[in-house]
């Protein structure tokens, strides 16, 4: 899923689609998001790999909690770790890669 999620918001930058322009959605056209969906998963992208230099079991536990859509639980169990640890890692994972995104954003 995130390979998909992560080429399709590569593609729709990509100038020969119009990356440089504004997409709007006809149906939804009062609705204005401040920053593109695309540019926030491709800033996810970015810290994942980082994220995954730094540790990669780490990454693994956000792929299968943000991806997959596993609970704490079955990603421990996957993982072969403890809930107590899974919890810890989910939430330095998630505070690691927020600062991550934050100190890439332009």
């Amino acid at each position: 899923m995130r390979r998909i999620l992560i080429e399709r918001a590569r593609r729709r930058q990509a100038v020969r689609h119009g990356g440089g322009l504004e997409r709007v959605d006809f149906t939804h056209v009062e609705q204005s998001a401040s920053e593109p969906i695309d540019e926030k998963i491709l800033a996810l992208s970015a810290a994942m790999e980082q994220l995954a230099e730094l540790s990669p079991e780490r990454a693994e536990l956000v792929k299968l909690r943000y991806f997959a859509g596993l609970t704490l639980e079955q990603t421990a169990a996957t993982l072969g770790i403890s809930l107590a640890s899974a919890k810890r890692s989910w939430t330095y994972s998630r505070a690691w890669l927020l600062a991550a995104m934050s100190r890439n954003d332009p």
